[in-house]
């Protein structure tokens, strides 16, 4: 458990093992996120990217996609269908 202390600006330090296990750095922002009555402290950043990855979860199969070539095909056809626009 690590512990901060509130200023009476409402301002608190993050300590350094936090800053570091939320790969946060100066001027970085952080979102606190209420579950079930507690409050989590997250990267913002980190969080968005896990909800685009969890947006395209099961598309490759719904592409049909099964390896990297069935992707590179894929970027292929959509270029050459942009360049006929």
């Amino acid at each position: 458990m690590e512990l901060a202390k509130i200023t009476s600006k409402g301002q608190i330090t993050l300590p350094i093992n936090i800053r570091k296990a939320l790969h946060l750095k100066d001027g970085d922002k952080i979102a606190f996120i209420e579950k079930n009555g507690q409050y989590v402290l997250v990267n913002p950043v980190l969080l968005a990217i896990r909800e685009v990855q969890d947006g395209f979860y099961g598309e490759a199969e719904n592409l049909g996609l099964k390896d990297l070539d069935d992707v590179v095909d894929l970027v292929k056809e959509v270029r050459e269908s942009r360049k006929k626009e």
